[in-house]
């Protein structure tokens, strides 16, 4: 099977916020999508491993801030390269706190969605939510980023990448060794070793 098909289908990317006990979250997710307009029903595909998830898990409330062209890829590192368990990641940004009291960003978005879960299926290494559409906004007329626009114009090429390693297809994450183990998950996108290829 080639995996690379996968890459043919079409998605956006977001940033996904969350708060719980006072503490704001978010990470990058890029699989937000619309499955019913009666009612306003919206589903998130999230990864077990970010913190983000497990927030939204227990509250059942969160914000989709929707990413344009015009947003940097200094945006993705921020909100998808490290972990809100270690680190403040409403430091430095620019964000409004929507009604359910999440926040969500007003700069390189286009429109921000709040949501409300009503139903949850265990997809293995992630939780697919289904959520009503409690609120929504325009924030502005650029461009949504497309995943493949994000590949082409965003992402940063790796700096001095070494003579034996891997590189990450998703997101560029360079593995440095010999051989990369069956079940190494990339630490960045959390994407599997089947997404590497060789230097």
């Amino acid at each position: 099977m080639d995996n690379q098909a996968m890459y043919r289908l079409s998605y956006g990317l977001f940033v996904l916020t969350a708060r719980e006990d006072g503490k704001d979250n978010g990470c990058i997710i890029n699989t937000a999508i619309q499955v019913t307009t009666e009612p306003n029903c919206i589903t998130i595909a999230v990864n077990k491993k970010n913190y983000t998830h497990d927030m939204i898990l227990r509250t059942g409330v969160f914000n989709v801030s929707v990413l344009t062209e015009k947003s940097s890829f200094d945006t993705y590192r921020h909100w998808g390269f490290q972990s809100g368990a270690n680190v403040d990641k409403t430091k430095e940004i620019t964000f409004s706190r929507a009604d359910n009291g999440v926040i969500y960003l007003t700069e390189e978005t286009n429109a921000m969605i709040s949501a409300k879960v009503v139903s949850t299926v265990d997809l293995g290494t992630h939780t697919l939510f289904l959520a009503d559409v409690t609120d929504a906004k325009v924030l502005g007329d650029d461009p949504s980023v497309t995943y493949a626009y994000y590949q082409k114009n965003i992402k940063q090429a790796p700096k001095a990448a070494p003579k034996k390693g891997f590189i990450c297809t998703v997101c560029g994450y360079v593995y440095e060794g010999e051989t990369l183990p069956d079940d190494f998950i990339c630490p960045w996108c959390k994407h599997p070793a089947s997404d590497f290829k060789p230097l």
